[in-house]
């Protein structure tokens, strides 16, 4: 997988990379802002969380007594995007207080469900794109020597039915779709290129004389893996069996799994493909093994209705039994890991949450860890 500008190779051919919800939310906003305070722009450029910058146009500014809303077509590039030629709009008035605030206008889901990014109540628009956007109206504030604050109200106008082919109305998010981006880039997605990617990063680690791995699905992982030291982290996505198949065939002594609950606890039921799309059973896993160590009915029956893990990770520790259920979880991922690699390759996980921090080793984990951080 190599990048090209706003391209990335896929499979041999040359795709276009599209920007995410959380992106046309802040330069709609930040179009908005501008155009609020004197100045009207048919693009604007829009810091990224990786460092890079954006430039977007402006779809529509419509301009009334207090306040400006502009638009942008949200362009998702050669993904698959349900969102893709979406319109994007943010309205933006003046504040007296000097606060930047951020909330969710039509067509734009609210939390009804705990254990999502943001509280129940509250727009569904995720932490890293609200940061985005209220750094936009200040970017927009300080080019205008504005110091009173600014408001947006981001908008969908086709949220509500873009929302039924996402996976909002079983998280419990009401009422449109969610604003989302932890990069700002939406990268087309192949399975094929994905895995080539994974057994070529994990052949240089080998030829560099690595002899343990260290494994995780995404940036989640990867951010929470440096605090644990050793080799370099090599990102996997959802293909975690061909990880494991590749790690057997090179003969490296261990492996070493690092992720969150809501990956991990698949694979403590076998499943290594973690995407929704191909398996889930999160919350029966998870039900099931606060069954096995003591849980009655209806703390299974309060885990069954839980929208995410986090949330019935809360039930499990409302009922007293986390640390004994997440023992007996994280001896399972373990357990399938091995079984994966046929017992060729020492095999263990660290499970962590967003909120909780590091929940659980399996048995080996130590080891390995120790084992990882002697490389370095």
């Amino acid at each position: 997988m190599t990048f090209d500008g706003d391209t990335v190779f896929r499979d041999g051919r040359k795709m276009r990379c599209g920007y995410t919800t959380g992106t046309c939310a802040a330069a709609a906003a930040k179009a908005a802002a501008s155009a609020l305070l004197g100045e009207r722009t048919a693009a604007v450029r829009i810091g990224l969380p990786s460092g890079a910058v954006a430039e977007l146009e402006v779809e529509t500014a419509a301009v009334s007594a207090d306040a400006v809303r502009c638009t942008v077509r949200k362009d998702a590039g050669d993904d698959p995007d349900v969102t893709h030629g979406a319109t994007i709009g943010a309205t933006v008035r003046r504040r007296s207080d000097g606060m930047y605030t951020v909330d969710g206008g039509a067509g734009v889901g609210r939390v009804t469900r705990r254990g999502l990014d943001q509280p129940t109540g509250a727009a569904a628009i995720n932490s890293v794109p609200r940061a985005m956007i209220a750094d936009a109206l200040a970017e927009a504030a300080a080019a205008h020597g504005w110091e009173g604050g600014l408001e947006a109200v981001v908008d969908v106008p086709d949220g509500v039915t873009l929302a039924a082919g996402t996976f909002n109305p079983d998280l419990g998010i009401e009422g449109g779709i969610s604003i989302l981006g932890t990069t700002g880039i939406v990268q087309p997605m192949s399975v094929k290129a994905i895995v080539d990617t994974t057994r070529k990063e994990m052949d240089m680690l080998v030829a560099e004389g690595a002899r343990s791995l260290l494994l995780v699905p995404g940036n989640y992982g990867e951010a929470y893996a440096e605090s644990l030291g050793g080799m370099p982290a090599v990102r996997i996505g959802n293909y975690l069996g061909e990880a494991l198949d590749h790690a057997a065939g090179l003969g490296v002594e261990a492996v070493l799994l690092v992720g969150n609950i809501g990956k991990l606890v698949k694979v403590a039921g076998g499943i290594m493909n973690t995407h929704s799309a191909d398996a889930d059973c999160r919350r029966e896993i998870l039900a099931a093994h606060a069954v096995a160590v003591g849980g009655d009915a209806d703390v299974a029956r309060e885990i069954l209705a839980a929208a995410t893990t986090e949330a019935a990770l809360e039930t499990l520790i409302a009922a007293g039994i986390a640390e004994a259920a997440l023992a007996s979880l994280a001896e399972r991922i373990e357990h399938h890991l091995r079984r994966r690699t046929r017992g060729k390759v020492e095999a263990a996980a660290v499970v962590f949450s967003s909120v909780h921090g590091r929940l659980c080793d399996s048995p080996s984990a130590a080891a390995i860890i120790g084992r990882l951080g002697s490389c370095t």
